[in-house]
């Protein structure tokens, strides 16, 4: 194994693209024949993933890790923070939910001292299996008020030896301003960590930005690494619910239109991507019941708070809507909490989720569930239905599901999961849907001329990846990064 320095990318701000290019940058040294592994001391997102020992990281984190070809861990992604009310989100410290917090207490509180600690552990031990690891910081570097309790940005570098390359998106402008204002708020042992800048984002001739290179360098005494085009075409999943303002939200006519409800504390909707690549299906999210009225298939995703969602349902009038559907025997799906929302109660005596103790669901299916403290994170092979193929996927949820009588959806080994009755079904399984024979069940009574759609979405995946690394060699100075981290190892 190649031993290097860890390199890092952070950003002037959020959404600047750094969870895609460490993605590629991960893929692009696996090329290079190094031996990659990405890191994040702390991700907030409801997209998460389940590791192989059954531990749950940031989707984002798994995601890369797939780019570098190797399993994901949680010392990948040590502390995940997930929303789960009003200012409040769950701590998962090493795959396990630890409780919850107030954003306020999270990040002003004194607790940040031992994750900061559990985090550098994590990186260490990454560290002895892989090389380089490729950090990913979070937000902005210069947040003035925050960054003397940050555990993910440079003072995670310093403690990583990382070097930090800088990215600013010149999509949404100022761009000038942002990376300047951000390297100049830096004390002087966080301006020596900084080795490149990168703009992301860039749209038409990127020969016409040659001057603007030229002043940013001669501004920050930092080399503009890499100017990196608009990547429209290349497909990575997303992190977190940034990436749900670029999803369609209407039905159109002339396919089969598949509705995903737009609930406030949605997790995990990757589990959409695949048939949102099937050519015969429209798949759009929203919150609109007259939208939702018009779909042919409703799917409740999963929920991080059921309860609140639940009852957003019924205070927009979606949750009739999704009745009078089931009645003319439209499809409805439910995963996860959507699962749960579907039956006749959810009781949390707990007070899990919310002070409301139990509330009726949409009574579809006869099945009551009990909140509980503990989660059930774990990956899983099963067969759908009578299928003879074999399915996996990944469950992550806090409830235990009791049925009136049994009508199971699947089989795990021997044991019998979810639920069905005619046109509708129910599962704690995510990942469910990236399964072909459960995309077919779905869509085989639409249409007498059957389209072989032939969409392997894992090969789907690592040639999105192979794209995005040949893009980036192409217009990052990789070679520059390269040596740095090679000299300075």
């Amino acid at each position: 194994m190649k031993k290097s320095r860890p390199i890092m990318f952070v950003g002037t701000g959020s959404d600047v693209g750094k969870s895609m290019l460490v993605t590629g940058i991960c893929r692009l040294l696996k090329q290079r024949g190094y031996t990659p592994a990405p890191f994040k001391a702390q991700n907030m997102s409801l997209n998460s993933f389940v590791t192989p020992d059954g531990l749950e990281i940031g989707r984002a984190q798994a995601v890369q890790a797939e780019a570098c070809n190797i399993d994901c861990s949680t010392d990948m992604n040590p502390i995940l923070l997930k929303p789960s009310g009003a200012n409040k989100s769950q701590v998962v410290l090493h795959g396990k939910p630890i409780g919850d917090q107030t954003i306020k207490d999270y990040f002003l509180g004194n607790n940040k001292t031992h994750l900061f600690e559990e985090a550098k552990t994590a990186f260490f031990r990454l560290q002895e299996r892989y090389s380089p690891i490729v950090l990913e910081g979070a937000g902005s570097i210069s947040e003035l008020n925050l960054k003397h309790r940050d555990i993910v940005n440079m003072r995670m570098a310093q403690a990583a030896n990382a070097d930090v390359y800088l990215i600013a998106d010149i999509d949404r402008g100022g761009v000038f301003a942002s990376v300047y204002g951000s390297i100049a708020l830096l004390e002087p042992w966080e301006k020596k960590l900084i080795k490149g800048i990168i703009i992301n984002k860039f749209r038409g001739d990127i020969s016409l930005f040659e001057e603007g290179k030229n002043m940013l360098e001669k501004l920050t005494g930092i080399p503009v690494l890499g100017i990196v085009p608009y990547a429209q075409d290349i497909y990575i999943e997303e992190e977190d619910s940034v990436g749900l303002q670029k999803k369609k939200n209407t039905a159109v006519s002339g396919s089969i239109n598949i509705a995903i409800v737009l609930l406030p504390y949605i997790s995990n909707y990757t589990d959409f991507n695949v048939l949102e690549k099937d050519p015969r299906t429209h798949l759009f999210y929203s919150n609109d019941p007259k939208s939702i009225a018009e779909a042919d298939v409703i799917i409740l995703p999963g929920s991080k708070n059921t309860i609140q969602d639940l009852l957003f349902l019924r205070e927009k009038g979606i949750a009739e809507v999704i009745l009078k559907a089931h009645e003319s025997q439209k499809i409805i799906i439910g995963i996860c909490g959507g699962y749960q929302m579907l039956g006749n109660r959810i009781d949390d005596p707990l007070g899990v989720e919310s002070d409301v103790n139990t509330l009726p669901g949409l009574g579809i299916i006869p099945i009551i569930t009990e909140l509980t403290a503990e989660k059930t994170t774990t990956q899983c092979s099963f067969k759908f239905k009578e299928y003879p193929e074999i399915c996996t996927g990944y469950e992550i949820h806090m409830g235990e599901t009791t049925f009136e009588h049994t009508a199971p959806l699947n089989q795990i080994g021997g044991q019998t999961e979810g639920y069905r009755q005619k046109n509708c079904w129910g599962t704690y399984i995510h990942g469910i849907l990236d399964n072909a024979v459960v995309i077919e069940d779905i869509l085989r009574n639409f249409s007498s001329e059957k389209l072989e759609t032939n969409f392997d979405y894992k090969a789907y995946k690592e040639e999105n990846y192979d794209k995005l690394a040949n893009l980036l060699e192409k217009h990052i100075n990789i070679e520059a990064i390269i040596l740095e981290m090679q000299l300075t190892s």
